[in-house]
């Protein structure tokens, strides 16, 4: 077997049971997502909120995915500022 991208060496390592593994980052325009749900937030952990995190949000009128819900969780900046919106 010729491994020609990452894909190809994860299918090799953990064979056909591995499901799509994205090769490319998500691209998200943060200007489509509204009506956004935040779950974990504990005031005792003001400012930080580390546990705070965005359970669902629509993209452009659409319930976002799981792997955008990673990627949008991943960006603390956006994450912080949705869970102080969400404080107000």
């Amino acid at each position: 077997m010729k491994i020609n991208n990452f894909n190809d060496i994860m299918k090799k390592c953990f064979g056909e049971r591995l499901i799509n593994v994205p090769s490319e980052p998500i691209k998200i325009d943060y200007k489509k997502i509204d009506n956004i749900e935040i779950d974990g937030i504990d005031t005792k952990d003001y400012p930080d909120f580390c546990d705070a995190f965005i359970v669902s949000a629509d993209y452009d009128g659409v319930p976002m995915t799981d792997e955008q819900l990673d990627e949008i969780n991943e960006d603390g900046d956006f994450q912080h500022e949705c869970i102080m919106n969400d404080l107000q």
